[in-house]
């Protein structure tokens, strides 16, 4: 994947104000430089133009998968958008989701959509403590199919509790690949070349050699 497409994407979501810059307080406690909130995607355009990013970036990722597992609650439109995104590129595939809760109604069961089978990549927005991939992997394996990976966005590439990152122990504790639109790095390099958003390069960089990690091999 092209470090032309990981820029692209990176200004798509500073346009959509998806990524914004300035001091915030993430979920540890941590006063971070920038902000990405997926939530921001909620119109029809850029939702099509973020599962087409994340449609690109899993076919140059290689990983093979037989269908796609979108986590409650924000994975539920990524899941279904990049369905679409890979029907439009001519590969059909299967999705489906979670509720939160069971229902013992209806259709009753936790899980909508497509039956799960074969290979199930999981779609979400980011990875922070790794409790959707915990809950999506579950699911998954009681329906006798098999996680083989999850697609995300953005990797801030910092460190959790110890040394790795969410994503790296998402990695290793499951022993499947997570595929990233864009990391930290790309963002680092997206600012040195960016005159507009340069100075904002400083801060970013200070926050990656306290808090970061080194891209996993």
């Amino acid at each position: 994947m092209s470090a032309s497409f990981r820029h692209d994407f990176i200004r798509f979501v500073i346009a959509q104000k998806v990524l914004a810059f300035g001091e915030f307080k993430t979920k540890a406690g941590r006063l971070s430089p920038y902000f990405f909130n997926a939530g921001l995607f909620h119109d029809g355009l850029a939702l099509k133009q973020l599962a087409q990013f994340y449609a690109k970036a899993i076919l140059d990722s290689g990983i093979q998968f037989n269908m796609l597992f979108g986590p409650a609650y924000k994975g539920i439109p990524l899941a279904a958008a990049v369905a679409i995104a890979f029907a439009d590129a001519g590969r059909n595939v299967n999705y489906s989701f979670n509720r939160k809760e069971e229902k013992d109604h209806g259709e009753g069961g936790s899980v909508i959509g497509a039956n799960l089978a074969g290979r199930v990549l999981i779609i979400d927005d980011v990875i922070s403590a790794g409790t959707s991939v915990r809950e999506s992997v579950a699911i998954i394996q009681s329906a006798g199919a098999t996680p083989c990976g999850v697609a995300i966005a953005l990797d801030r590439m910092e460190r959790g509790a110890g040394e790795l990152s969410a994503v790296q122990e998402v990695e290793r504790l499951y022993a499947m690949p997570v595929v990233s639109i864009a990391n930290l790095d790309d963002l680092a390099g997206f600012l040195r070349v960016d005159q507009a958003l340069s100075r904002h390069l400083e801060p970013v960089n200070r926050y990656r050699e306290k808090y970061g990690v080194a891209a996993s091999a």
